[in-house]
């Protein structure tokens, strides 16, 4: 142990004089430290080799080999760690002493030597090799740890790349472009066609960068593929993927998002932006281009029942591109700081005289004005031009065909018997099963309308015999419940059946409901005239269902009615 109480060092002491090196072996080991001697620098290099000493002191004149190679030798031995080499030397000239510093030297003692000088340098250097030791285990450290995350991300990112596919971006009339910061990029872009024959196309952008904003992009790109490959619409897919990313992550953290359902058969464009610079639609016959402001909250911020899907329409014609992007690009920055912005943007398409080369036009320009500049946002842009895309017919068959696409045509039939009238409302399971049906999930609230009126008409007038009359004042509105609790107390038979049939079309499809009661029935034929409402028997409830089904029809004695409900897709105006 040294005087201080510390572990003593390992030192090797260099020096061809026999004199000057038993006076320092003298000092080192009154200081607590183990010594190992040399007489050139031949030994000095060898005993190096051979004991791997924590500090060197070497004489500069040496025979066979002086200091100044034996340091040299010594320190590429030593590699990464931190010998200290202190020279010894009677030299005082400027150019020798710089000679032992070039040579691989960290100090210098000069002769006589002073004890208490060389016991401070050396235990000096001993923090430094302490620190330089600490810093290497550190490092090495680090290293291992970057290694094991970069191996972690390797495997997260393919996982990754299979969620949030590029899906139909690979189409002829499609044109994208997507930069990330990391390793996962902040923005996401998927693309699909849906079983009806559209493109339906998400560009998001997550608050952040890399991982944390990544997480968000797969539970995104899943829903986004299993509802489009089902045929869900473009409203039931954002309000699906609203929820799930409002469920799952942190305050503060949401999705800037665009997303467009393009039906090139029909030319017609569908538009929800939430939070995401203007769209721009650029026009083949007049060369204008339409902005498509962003009208919503981003994805993730408002619970369903606020959260808003009305989307934008416009009709296309052959030709026209449609131009989305995040604000990577607009907040792009040069070296001085400068932003590209939207007049730049707008500059772009002003000057372009070929379509075909305004997507390459805009990409070489913001990236053009970045230039060296350091980028501090994801980039991602796509165009995608109005044109049935090469093989668009195959993958219209793909994704008809596809696993997740369900049943075409099916029918359903559901009993409600008497015993379950008290205490059961068929309405939330049966509405459950519909809303999973493509394209019906958006008119979930027009259904429940429907079979609220049916069910209720067939169980309070059919099956327990009660007359909406007595509905027409205050006081028999309370009777008539009064009336109803009571018969539904009492013993007997009876029942309400549902009846489901759906069918699908290239742009929607038709679901036909037919609901029979164990009622008595009534003269349908007497009491209902044409287009007219049913009076005595129903009130209010069927001119109801009449403005919200393409057709109802009451059947045999009347203890049968039958409506159809049928919706488009685009939802292109009110419902039939």
């Amino acid at each position: 142990m040294t005087q201080s109480g510390q572990a003593g060092l390992k030192v090797l002491i260099a020096d061809d004089t026999n004199t000057d090196r038993l006076i320092l072996e003298s000092i080192v080991k009154k200081e607590g430290h183990r010594v190992v001697s040399a007489r050139d620098g031949e030994e000095a290099v060898a005993a190096f080799q051979r004991e791997r000493p924590d500090v060197v002191l070497l004489d500069a004149l040496m025979p066979k080999l002086d200091g100044f190679g034996a340091a040299r030798q010594i320190k590429a031995l030593a590699g990464e760690a931190l010998v200290p080499i202190i020279f010894l030397t009677s030299l005082t000239d400027t150019e020798s002493l710089v000679e032992c510093l070039d040579a691989g030297g960290d100090d210098f003692l000069s002769k006589p030597y002073n004890r208490f000088i060389l016991q401070a340098k050396i235990k000096a250097f001993n923090r430094m090799r302490e620190m330089h030791a600490t810093m290497l285990a550190q490092r090495d450290q680090i290293a291992r740890h970057n290694d094991h995350l970069m191996q972690e991300q390797a495997v997260a990112k393919q996982v990754f790349d299979n969620i949030a596919h590029t899906g139909c971006l690979d189409a002829s009339n499609v044109k994208h472009y997507l930069s990330p910061l990391a390793v996962f990029n902040g923005d996401v872009l998927v693309a699909a066609i849906r079983p009806a024959g559209s493109m339906i196309v998400l560009l998001g952008d997550f608050t952040g960068h890399g991982l944390p904003a990544a997480i968000g992009a797969m539970p995104l790109a899943s829903t986004f593929y299993g509802m489009a490959q089902k045929g869900f619409t473009l409203t039931d897919i954002l309000r699906e993927i609203n929820q799930k990313l409002k469920a799952i992550l942190p305050v503060g953290v949401f999705c800037c998002a665009t997303i467009v359902d393009i039906n090139f058969r029909k030319q017609r464009l569908k538009v929800w932006n939430g939070g995401l610079p203007d769209c721009f639609l650029l026009r083949c016959d007049s060369g204008e281009v339409e902005a498509i402001r962003s009208t919503h909250l981003p994805l993730g911020v408002l619970a369903n029942k606020d959260f808003k899907d009305d989307c934008k329409h416009f009709e296309l014609n052959p030709g026209d591109r449609l131009y989305m992007w995040s604000d990577g690009i607009h907040e792009a920055r040069n070296s001085a700081g400068e932003m590209f912005g939207e007049d730049r943007l707008k500059a772009t398409f002003a000057d372009n005289r070929d379509p075909e080369q305004l997507f390459e036009q805009i990409l070489g320009r913001v990236q053009g004005f970045i230039g060296d500049g350091e980028r501090d946002d994801d980039l991602s842009l796509i165009e995608v031009k109005v044109e049935l895309p090469q093989g668009f017919e195959s993958r219209e068959r793909d994704a008809c065909a596809g696993e997740g696409q369900g049943l075409v045509e099916w029918s359903l039939d559901f009993e409600v018997k008497q015993a379950s009238f008290r205490f059961f409302d068929p309405l939330p399971v049966l509405l459950n099963i519909l809303v999973e049906v493509p394209g019906l999930r958006q008119h979930s609230g027009t259904l429940y309308t429907i079979l609220s009126e049916l069910y209720s008409n067939a169980l309070e007038h059919g099956v327990l015999g009660l007359d909406s009359k007595l509905k027409s004042t205050p006081q028999g509105f309370s009777e008539y419940y009064q009336l109803r609790a009571k018969c539904l107390e009492q013993s007997g038979r009876g029942f309400v059946r549902f009846h489901f049939s759906h069918a699908t079309a290239d742009d929607g499809g038709s679901l036909t409901i037919r609901v029979t009661d164990s009622g008595p029935g009534f003269d349908h034929a007497a009491k209902i005239g044409g287009d007219q409402p049913l009076k005595g028997y129903s009130g209010r409830g069927i001119p109801l269902i009449r403005t919200l089904c393409r057709s109802l029809q009451y059947l045999g004695n009347g203890n049968q009615v039958e409506v159809v409900f049928c919706w488009d897709n685009d939802s292109w105006g009110a419902p039939p």
